[in-house]
């Protein structure tokens, strides 16, 4: 639990799966304006599934006991949020009450809350799972994210195609993209090639390798026609013996440092459900760095990414070859491309512009 501004008499609970501060689809959505709805006279307490010891390994193949044990201690903190959930003003579900079984956790949520948002992140209403803990995919029930999504007095969804969705439910919804802080999340690359290799780079968690993945065949390629380095940054071991590979565990104290490092960010997607409910944050972060930004044309991304003029689409591995051969021979296309990026980012993606989103959400609910 974390409390802020005990002196606040307006009060928010959150319910959250992963500890504050480590998941990006926590961080760089609603957890970053704790501090502007405290100053707005709020008291925010946090309250998360998944404890630190969890989340260290619940990515990690193997680790059951642990997982169990996790998991146990996620439901006894569900419980107790039941006793004392009717004395706060807003409760607000990031994705879900509990992660398996029926929706009894959600129901009495939804019955204890004064007001309900429920924010979700990725089309959670579809089937979909990372392939470590598959074998719990058949526990988790999307029925959770449909009643939520149905009974909430607000819904924030992530992606635009997830909104039209849940209008067709709830008429009370709004798409709020992620955002970043772009005083903190700033460009230093000089756009140049004096560097011995042009550094491509990637960062995410181990649900996300897969995407990481798709491009395998098209670096196999890449790497016949110039050289490079791969830059990994993720809380996973990566490997790929074809290129030059870095892998850099992730870190909050080094996030920026490290993000820095890149001179051409890759956003690699399938065409499935599940994408379609998904942010760009991973395109976000890199623009906002001020780079030129590769990605898949699906989804959210064309929203944010507008081909040759902040950033670059790509449709087939083809694609994906040609357009990195030519950033990577081309610094003044990086410079051009990523300059843009860094501008729609700070205009359209930046905290100081999302934050009002979020709190003229918050403040409707408290004065209804």
């Amino acid at each position: 639990m974390l409390s802020r501004n005990n002196s606040a008499h307006k009060t928010i609970l959150v319910i959250c799966p992963f500890p504050q501060g480590v998941a990006a689809g926590q961080r760089l959505k609603y957890e970053q304006y704790f501090d502007h709805w405290n100053d707005n006279g709020y008291e925010v307490v946090v309250s998360s599934f998944m404890n630190k010891s969890m989340w260290d390994v619940v990515y990690l193949k193997g680790k059951h006991i642990s997982k169990i044990k996790g998991t146990i201690l996620g439901y006894l903190y569900r419980f107790h949020d039941l006793f004392c959930m009717s004395k706060y003003d807003i409760v607000y579900v990031f994705q879900w009450v509990t992660p398996f079984g029926s929706t009894f956790f959600e129901r009495i949520t939804r019955f204890l809350s004064k007001k309900l948002v429920y924010d979700i992140e990725d089309n959670t209403i579809t089937a979909m799972s990372s392939s470590v803990n598959s074998i719990i995919a058949p526990l988790k029930n999307p029925n959770k994210n449909k009643f939520l999504m149905k009974t909430a007095d607000y819904v924030i969804t992530s992606s635009p195609s997830l909104n039209k969705y849940c209008l067709q439910v709830n008429n009370r919804c709004k798409y709020i993209s992620s955002s970043v802080n772009t005083d903190f999340f700033s460009p230093v690359n000089s756009y140049n090639n004096e560097r011995e290799k042009v550094v491509i780079g990637w960062t995410g968690t181990f649900s996300s390798k897969e995407y990481l993945d798709l491009l395998r065949g098209a670096l196999k390629k890449l790497k016949n026609k110039c050289d490079f380095k791969l830059l990994v940054i993720s809380n996973f071991e990566y490997e790929f013996k074809e290129i030059d590979l870095e892998v850099i565990q992730w870190s909050k104290n080094n996030e920026v440092k490290d993000m820095q490092k890149i001179d051409i960010g890759i956003y690699p997607l399938s065409n499935d459900p599940w994408v379609y409910g998904k942010s760009g944050l991973k395109a976000i972060q890199y623009m906002s760095f001020g780079l030129p930004t590769v990605a898949t044309n699906i989804g959210t991304t064309p929203e944010i990414i507008k081909n040759m003029k902040n950033g670059w689409l790509v449709n087939n591995e083809q694609e994906w070859v040609d357009a990195l051969e030519t950033l990577i021979k081309n610094p003044k296309l990086r410079k051009s491309l990523g300059q843009n990026a860094r501008k729609t980012i700070v205009e359209r993606y930046s905290t100081n512009v999302i934050k009002m989103e979020y709190f003229s959400i918050i403040s409707k609910l408290y004065g209804e």
